[in-house]
């Protein structure tokens, strides 16, 4: 029988876990102290281990290396109430195979202690050869314990140690430079420079004397020679913001650059090496710009040695409350001003709106309602934002939402049935998607099309549930064009 080690000092979680965990072919240890953990690796060899990060006053980060010291193979997953984006990066970095946020989702918990058994399984099998603190409000902060920014900053530790080139995929206003900040600051070349230039914002004969520096005389106005973005960050890490509006001849120069480390400064005939890790971002879609011939193929894939897809705000709803304050807090301290916190209706407001630029503008809202404000409360009549884009009103989306479903429980439990026998590698999804729908439409039923009632009966936030019944009318009328 296998078994895993469960090290958390919260009696009630560990028997709730091992509660769900155990099986006939699962033993699941409990510890409550981290010397009970060590000593129960040491005598059982679990392997995996599931792990607070806080301990009482001992920290889960810690205690890894002395796991790693007793079991060099045994897989680490991660667990806290208490998530941090500089946590989960740094679980990551360590080499933990994961890291999940209280409250656990136990169907994700048990997808991952699956996953993590399978991979243990075959580590140890024998190989055979035939011949948010309030407080910290630092503008470099990455905010948000939603599943979106948890599944980015997760990626973020696994990138950073690699000095690979990195590509940083969104919408405007999603954040890409700190992103890119992150990358450098948990790489192994934090010790030396960092240095962003915005490929959009400098005119296009002078982008190649910024990057690659020139020699005096190159052309009119050069009277010194000067040093270049690169020569800058010989042995640091580089971020080219807005790379898809480079000019091709300035590609063609970071092309030769990426490939053996050498450039030529403009006006220059000295043949230059350095060491630099290149982080680049964009806005656009870089795979059309190729086959419209705006943007080199072969740079493209020197670029992505990784690539990563930062979402848009609408796409994180629940992260919202955590950014309002947290640009709350640190704008009360640049401006002066008092306000303590956030009505519950402003927050739904701002959930309820669609952020078309994203983060920046979500940061420019709460600035400006923090001036316009009084009292310690920031009220919805202070947020100077758009509703146009809102959500449907209660109202508005109680008629379609009395057609979305006419299947009923032992639908759903036939149609499971059919999708495993098929073998449809996307069941799962299929079938929450299927629940989803007929679970909402049962509230939407029992509650007479009132949203704020069925939010409640589903324990779901109001711009949560909006946003699912307007991905169902989407779908309905996606179906009914074709």
């Amino acid at each position: 029988m296998e078994s895993l080690l469960l090290i958390d000092d919260e009696p009630g979680i560990c028997k709730t876990i091992q509660n769900i965990l155990q099986n006939d072919s699962l033993n699941v240890l409990t510890a409550t102290t981290a010397g009970e953990g060590l000593q129960l690796l040491r005598d059982e060899t679990p392997h995996v281990v599931l792990l607070d990060i806080r301990l009482g006053k001992q920290s889960g980060l810690d205690m890894f290396h002395h796991i790693h010291e007793i079991d060099p193979k045994v897989l680490v997953i991660f667990i806290t109430g208490h998530g941090t984006t500089d946590t989960a990066i740094e679980a990551m970095k360590l080499g933990a195979f994961d890291y999940l946020v209280k409250p656990l989702d136990f169907d994700q918990l048990q997808q991952v202690v699956e996953q993590a058994l399978k991979i243990g399984r075959l580590m140890h099998a024998t190989a055979s050869i035939d011949s948010v603190d309030p407080a910290d409000d630092a503008s470099d902060r990455l905010v948000g314990n939603g599943p979106s920014m948890q599944s980015i900053c997760k990626q973020i530790g696994r990138i950073a140690p690699q000095d690979v080139n990195v590509l940083i995929l969104g919408e405007s206003g999603t954040g890409k430079e700190l992103v890119a900040r992150a990358v450098y600051q948990h790489s192994r070349r934090n010790q030396s420079p960092f240095l962003a230039i915005n490929c959009a914002a400098i005119p296009e004969n002078l982008l190649e004397s910024e990057l690659f520096g020139h020699e005096k005389g190159a052309f009119t106005g050069a009277e010194r020679m000067r040093v270049g973005k690169f020569e800058q960050c010989h042995h640091g890490t580089l971020f080219l913001d807005e790379v898809g509006d480079m000019p091709l001849a300035t590609q063609a120069k970071i092309l030769r650059l990426l490939q053996d480390g050498q450039f030529q400064r403009v006006g220059g005939n000295e043949t230059l090496s350095v060491n630099v890790r290149v982080i680049a971002a964009t806005n656009q879609d870089l795979e059309r710009m190729i086959d419209a011939g705006r943007f080199r193929r072969d740079l493209y894939y020197r670029l992505r040695g990784v690539t990563l897809h930062l979402p848009a705000l609408r796409e994180r709803l629940d992260d919202i409350p955590e950014l309002a304050h947290y640009f709350l807090f640190r704008f009360n301290r640049q401006l002066g001003t008092a306000v303590q916190s956030i009505s519950q209706d402003a927050l739904e407001r701002l959930q309820s709106y669609r952020w078309p630029g994203n983060i920046r503008e979500l940061q420019s809202v709460i600035r400006e309602s923090l001036i316009v404000s009084t009292g310690p409360t920031l009220l919805p009549e202070f947020l100077s934002i758009d509703m146009h884009s809102e959500a449907p009103a209660d109202h508005e989306t109680a008629q379609p939402i009395a057609h979305v479903s006419q299947d009923n429980w032992q639908l759903l439990g036939d149609f499971v049935e059919r999708t495993l026998r098929e073998h449809k590698t996307d069941a799962y999804r299929q079938s929450l998607l299927r629940f989803d729908r007929l679970i909402v439409s049962q509230a939407m039923s029992l509650s007479s099309g009132q949203q704020s009632r069925a939010s409640e009966l589903l324990g779901l936030s109001r711009p949560t549930l909006r946003a699912k019944i307007r991905a169902m009318v989407s779908e309905d009328h996606g179906k009914e064009s074709s």
